[in-house]
């Protein structure tokens, strides 16, 4: 059995439960507190080599680490990944903006917020909202005239995107000015075996 190292609250590990459960795919969860360390710890690191989950360990022991990789792993050959070379290649590109553009402005404000530390940090959660809602506002303009963000149905790129997205209001983002994205978010969350963040918990 496929064994997954993540943690309750990130958005990158949430993606990778979504699909395992989405492609009804078993799974051992092995859940780390972040908070106290335990991404630190000696036998995690041997497994995740830059120390960060998720880590998916396999069968045979090997270990996949960062998510977009994991997601890209688990799906290929699956209805999430287009057969189309164009629309695969978009579907590749929305994965590298969300990591680049949009997974730090708005996860670190959001840990922030979690960890009561918001009025200490306003200044740097500024910073990261002007550069996330600049993000938020590329992402809004696509979906204010598209429905998926790849031809015309889900696919691992609504996946991946729409989980930090769906928690920015969790790091103080107004996410009223982006009504495309809401929708859209809703949408994602109506699809077959999809599950929220802190399911069964």
């Amino acid at each position: 059995m496929l064994r997954l190292y993540d943690s309750r609250f990130s958005g990158n590990c949430w993606k990778v439960r979504i699909l395992l459960n989405q492609l009804g795919i078993p799974i051992e969860r092995v859940t780390l507190d972040l908070a106290k360390g335990e991404a630190a710890d000696a036998s995690f690191q041997q497994k995740s080599r830059f120390g960060r989950v998720p880590a998916l360990e396999l069968e045979d022991g090997r270990t996949l680490v960062e998510s977009a990789a994991i997601l890209l792993y688990l799906a290929e050959g699956t209805r999430f990944i287009p057969e189309d070379l164009f629309l695969r290649a978009e579907m590749l590109g929305w994965l590298f903006f969300e990591q680049a553009d949009l997974q730090k402005p708005i996860a670190t404000p959001r840990v922030y917020h979690l960890r009561g530390l918001a009025a200490e940090m306003a200044d740097e959660i500024a910073r990261f909202q002007k550069d996330g809602n600049a993000a938020l506002a590329k992402l809004e303009h696509w979906l204010d005239k598209h429905t998926w963000l790849v031809g015309e149905r889900y696919t691992l790129a609504d996946l991946a995107v729409s989980c930090y997205v769906s928690l920015a209001g969790q790091g103080g983002y107004d996410m009223a000015r982006y009504p495309a994205i809401q929708a859209w978010t809703a949408r994602v969350s109506e699809q077959p075996g999809w599950v929220p963040l802190l399911s069964g918990e």
